[in-house]
């Protein structure tokens, strides 16, 4: 796999973020690059200037776990930059095929087995939904869809997170912190595509977003990564308006690849109280959608 252009591009944006004062350095006159030199990132990684530049120009290929380390801590990266500089080396030299997730076939290929569907179905008092790392919902409880109903309701979305955060102004109103979701969504295919540089579905979906949204575009030359697994968001919702959620993304151990997250809110606060709202306006569509069918069955022609 010739992933040299995004080890080189990472690399470099991992240089250009680390100041001399940071790195313990003297920052000297008339610095020509932002961030460290090669020379100071060889010094403080105790290796050649020659073998740092090779690595920068993208040759990972062989790279042994100690050089890596050597690396990251001479980057100051955090466990999710550490994490994509691995998944880089490993894609780089071929070893990654038994540790990395396997490649999720496009989401018109899968479909959940029946206990999954059950397990989300069985979650009542938040949103529960499945995604791939390139931000499409695989399967949902009824609560999720009712809660990304903005996600849904355009096709163009074709039901997929990161579409729905750029290209969608409904976004901007449903995430208050818009920004926010923005940095986090091109962080997660940003992590996609050094764990699965092969993805076609994943560099195609890049690509649109590059040429129709400058943001993305902007925050995807940033190279930025991160873990994405816990925390707090705020959501202004069409019909029950502001929540304040926390939020689990579960690795799922059956399907390598797929995250499950589950919202919930803080007991007895407001934001507990638009869920079950939520819930209740979905239950009545729901209801109102099963019977319509019937309904308009037994009607007969208008006299």
């Amino acid at each position: 796999m010739d992933n040299h252009e995004e080890v080189r591009e990472f690399l470099t944006s991992r240089r250009a973020k680390i100041t001399p004062e940071l790195a313990g350095l003297p920052a000297g006159a008339r610095r020509r690059v932002p961030g460290l030199r090669r020379s100071e990132v060889a010094a403080l990684a105790d290796m050649s200037v020659e073998y740092y530049a090779k690595l920068e120009r993208g040759n990972l290929a062989g790279v042994s776990p100690a050089v890596l380390e050597a690396l990251a801590r001479a980057l100051r990266l955090d466990d999710a930059e550490r994490a994509h500089l691995l998944n880089l080396a490993q894609a780089a030299d071929g070893t990654d095929a038994l540790t990395r997730p396997r490649r999720r076939r496009s989401k018109d290929h899968w479909k959940p087995h029946r206990s999954l569907q059950w397990t989300l179905d069985a979650i009542t008092a938040g949103p529960a939904f499945v995604r791939n790392g390139r931000m499409d919902i695989l399967a949902a409880n009824p609560l999720a869809r009712a809660f990304y109903t903005d996600v849904y309701a355009t096709p163009g979305n074709q039901v997929n997170l990161a579409r729905f955060n750029f290209l969608d102004p409904a976004s901007r109103r449903f995430y208050p912190d818009w920004d926010l979701f923005a940095d986090v969504a091109v962080a997660i295919l940003r992590t996609e595509a050094g764990r699965n540089p092969h993805d076609k579905d994943l560099h195609d979906l890049v690509g649109e977003l590059s040429t129709r949204s400058d943001e993305f575009r902007t925050r995807w030359g940033s190279y930025n990564v991160r873990h994405h697994g816990t925390g707090t968001k705020r959501f202004r919702h069409r019909a029950v308006g502001d929540l304040t959620l926390a939020f689990e993304g579960l690795e799922m151990a059956a399907e390598p690849g797929l995250t499950l997250t589950i919202y919930t809110a803080e007991p007895g606060s407001p934001s507990e109280e638009g869920l079950r709202l939520l819930a209740s306006l979905a239950a009545t569509q729901e209801a109102d959608s099963a019977t319509e069918p019937s309904t308009t069955s037994s009607s007969g022609p208008a006299t």
